[in-house]
């Protein structure tokens, strides 16, 4: 398993105080640790599709691009605290590119449709990529652009990419939600047309479940 419980990491990139804070035992790799936010519906289907991949540290649920602090899960799914649900990926970046975690995002979001996703409806269900830094904010535009040049499906893409803002990991019981309960995780992904809809949409490239690399 690619999570280390310990790893509790909040991003804080908007303004001038911007900081990054983590605890880490001593048994963490020693190679750099990079961060990437994607949001994409239910951060319980987005943490698998990148668990998958080698380099990857961690991935923790949790809600970023709002406006309160230290946000509860209600006070999110409400909408009015301006948070989308997301996932935060730690990753070594000599063993996986950004651009392939890129890659993994867009084939598992519909981008077509703005503040939902599948059968989950507001803008706590955007799509969107939150860059941490300029670096992080050119690929995503020079993916975003290829794709909108590329695409394999005919609707408008509407998935935004901006800066991130603090990041608030989600209560301990969403954390690895797919492996702690596999049963009602595929119930819900299935029930809410997620598989579905990506297969449309990518084919047989698309989703955590069956996902095989394919440049964009």
């Amino acid at each position: 398993m690619k999570k280390y419980r310990w790893l509790w990491v909040l991003v804080f990139l908007s303004g001038g105080g911007g900081m990054s804070m983590a605890e880490e035992k001593q048994d963490v790799p020693s190679a750099k640790i990079e961060y990437a936010i994607f949001a994409g519906g239910c951060f319980w289907c987005m943490e698998h599709p990148f668990d998958r991949l080698s380099g990857v540290i961690s991935t923790t649920s949790g809600y970023v691009g709002g406006h309160t602090e230290n946000p509860s899960y209600e006070e999110v799914s409400s909408g009015k605290t301006g948070h989308a649900e997301a996932v935060q990926i730690a990753f070594d970046p000599q063993k996986v590119a950004y651009a392939t975690l890129l890659e993994v995002f867009w084939r598992n979001v519909d981008p077509t449709v703005k503040n939902r996703q599948f059968c989950d409806v507001g803008t706590q269900y955007r799509s969107a990529i939150f860059y941490t830094s300029e670096t992080q904010k050119q690929s995503a535009e020079t993916a975003l652009k290829r794709l909108q040049e590329s695409k394999p499906f005919s609707g408008d893409i509407q998935t935004e990419v901006v800066k991130a803002g603090m990041f608030y990991p989600a209560e301990d019981y969403h954390q690895d939600y797919y492996q702690k309960n596999p049963l009602r995780y595929h119930f819900y992904r299935h029930n809410c047309g997620r598989d579905q809809r990506l297969q449309q949409l990518w084919g047989e490239e698309a989703g955590g479940e069956h996902f095989q690399r394919s440049p964009l």
